[in-house]
């Protein structure tokens, strides 16, 4: 294993360290238990979002903590859920007056780890709604899940339920926008190498040099189908078909195209998939009105791909556009 650390064990304590003082304008790094909050605290009269899990899969979920998305995020260790210690106090601090939102990515660690500390926060007098994103088409069962895996879609979901929150919405109604962005995201990956847990010294699984998985999780999961290294344009529509066809994508809709890297691949490969995609998209007499394309929601040093579409009406188009300031996305 080959990797910039000191301690294996002590991974995501550094990183998060360097990661404060790398953004001390945007966001406070916590440290006992490990939360990141905004810079500068609370925002009275807004709702807070909260959204966490394993670590592993930076930029999510520290990096889009700040103006116009999240209020905290909660790491986990790599691929591990945070606690429900962890996850109560970061709760707290997001709550500003008018309720917090959690956003959950369908594992099943997460999932009861949310739940407790709802429940746990809600005792205490705080107002909590949750929201579940499920947006991985590729299996409905896997070795985290019970239902859909939460992947890439989580980024829409954060940013355009925080541009609502950052507008005035009361909770119902930015719980309400969270759960449309659900209803009209799907995702699909391919892994082209595994990844390294710190701790584990070796990689999640065996791929041979002319083989990809299709379909993999983001901690490396299995997937639909494992096959012969093919170019890239059949790699993205293998992603693309199933997305489209879960979505029920009609002539003349339009989309938010993220192609997403997993860590490991260059961005000049992600812009290759991004035209690919584009133009399938468009075969289906479909129009990619906003695109984003970069390292998002990652699995460590994985190379690969993930792409996720995103059905836009007005309002979802207004509330992607609207500013946002974070370590990872801002405009």
């Amino acid at each position: 294993m080959k990797k910039l650390l000191d301690d294996p064990a002590n991974a995501v304590v550094d990183s998060l360290a360097g990661f404060g003082l790398a953004h001390a304008d945007v966001v406070t790094v916590h440290t006992d238990p490990p939360y990141v909050t905004r810079a500068g605290g609370r925002v009275a009269g807004k709702v807070g979002l909260v959204s966490g899990g394993g670590s592993g899969h930076e930029p999510l979920h520290a990096g889009f903590v700040g103006d116009g998305m999240l209020d905290a995020a909660v790491p986990g260790a790599v691929f591990t859920s945070p606690t429900p210690d962890q996850i109560l106090p970061a709760v707290q601090a997001a709550d500003a007056g008018a309720g917090v939102l959690a956003i959950v990515k369908n594992y099943t660690g997460d999932v009861l780890n949310f739940e407790t500390a709802v429940e746990l926060a809600e005792a205490e007098g705080v107002e909590v709604a949750s929201v579940l994103v499920n947006d991985d088409v590729a299996v409905e069962d896997s070795l985290y899940t019970a239902g859909r895996r939460g992947v890439a879609g989580t980024v829409c979901v954060e940013k355009i339920a925080g541009a609502a929150a950052a507008r005035g919405d009361d909770l119902s109604a930015v719980t309400a926008v969270a759960n449309r962005v659900v209803a009209n995201v799907r995702s699909m990956g391919v892994a082209l190498t595994a990844c390294t847990v710190p701790h584990v010294g070796k990689p999640s699984f065996d791929l041979g040099d002319d083989e990809i998985e299709i379909g993999i999780g983001i901690h490396g999961e299995p997937g639909r189908h494992r096959v012969p290294v093919a170019p890239a344009g059949e790699i993205t529509r293998r992603l693309l078909d199933p997305v489209a066809d879960d979505l029920r994508l009609q002539t003349g809709e339009r989309v938010l195209l993220l192609v997403n890297g997993m860590g490991g691949t260059p961005l000049s490969e992600l812009y290759v998939v991004y035209g690919r995609a584009r133009g399938l998209l468009e075969e289906r007499g479909v129009t990619v009105s906003r695109s984003l394309v970069g390292n998002y929601v990652t699995s460590l040093e994985m190379q690969g791909v993930s792409l996720t579409v995103l059905r836009l009406d007005d309002e979802l188009e207004r509330l992607w556009d609207a500013p946002v300031h974070t370590a990872a996305l801002r405009w």
